[in-house]
């Protein structure tokens, strides 16, 4: 074993140490949570461990029912699959347009909706909650969608266009050889093909709206409405003394985040450097 191969060997083992230690600090309030939504009040100032010996699985019996996170939990699904959905259709075709057609002030109209993400979400509040009001969307499910389909649409068509930009133009031109019209060429072959940037768009928003508080805090005031991370904040306030409800819920609001991530994190680099490079 020569030098640089030892030198080489002792830097990974640092990297990797290094590495370990970043991932225990990461991980540790997560178990932290789960260990401390399956004590009692009492056992959360006195037993320390993170395995608790007796486990109280009837916390987030407690916190499910009680504590209304079923409404909760069921009112932040349907803003996540709708916005997302909204989000994905709406940006694909307008990035496919972009990409593909040729229409006067393209790239001004393009550049115009790029420089909004440079606009921090709580700048708009005001003229958002006007426009609301006027519209008699306020304090509804829908006047909630909307705006989160509104927030992620930049972000969509930024990611987008990129990857359409650099389709092969001459599958597109035997598609239009065999009959293909545009939004058949759009539907059936620029689309599944951006699958992997569909996917880093898919859980971008997913996280996005699902974790969205200060939204939600401006546009709902009807309890039964409210998604999961805006009804935390109410359940926080009738129970803040009793932490194991209080980590119960929180656990129930992270771990479909959690279980979404691990399921589509390897499609993240993937889908944001497809169409970085032309091939």
């Amino acid at each position: 074993m020569n030098i640089f191969t030892s030198k080489k060997i002792s830097i990974n083992i640092v990297s990797y140490i290094i590495l370990i230690c970043m991932a225990i600090t990461c991980l540790f309030p997560l178990f932290w949570m789960l260990s401390s939504s399956l004590k009692t009040q009492d056992q959360i100032f006195t037993d320390m461990s993170l395995v608790p010996k007796h486990p109280h699985w009837s916390n987030y019996l407690d916190a499910w029912i009680k504590g209304e996170f079923n409404s909760y939990f069921l009112n932040s699904l349907i803003y996540t699959v709708c916005s997302v959905v909204g989000i994905v259709l709406i940006s694909s075709l307008a990035a496919y347009g972009f990409a593909r057609l040729d229409f006067p002030m393209k790239n001004f109209f393009y550049l115009l909706l790029i420089v909004t993400l440079m606009i921090p979400i709580p700048g708009a509040f005001i003229p958002l909650y006007v426009l609301l009001n006027k519209l008699g969307l306020l304090n509804t499910r829908t006047g909630l969608t909307l705006c989160y389909i509104n927030g992620g649409l930049a972000f969509g068509i930024f990611i987008l266009r990129n990857f359409f930009d650099y389709l092969p133009k001459d599958i597109e031109d035997a598609a239009k050889i065999d009959g293909a019209s545009k939004f058949g060429i759009y539907w059936r072959i620029a689309l599944p093909m951006a699958r992997p940037a569909l996917a880093t768009l898919v859980i971008f928003n997913v996280l996005g709206v699902w974790n969205e508080f200060l939204l939600a805090l401006v546009v709902l005031q009807d309890k039964s409405k409210m998604p999961i991370q805006r009804g935390l904040m109410v359940f926080q306030g009738t129970h803040i003394t009793d932490y194991p409800l209080l980590m119960a819920g929180i656990t129930i609001a992270t771990i479909p985040v959690v279980i979404a991530y691990i399921i589509m994190q390897r499609h993240i680099i993937k889908g944001i450097t497809a169409g970085a490079l032309k091939q």
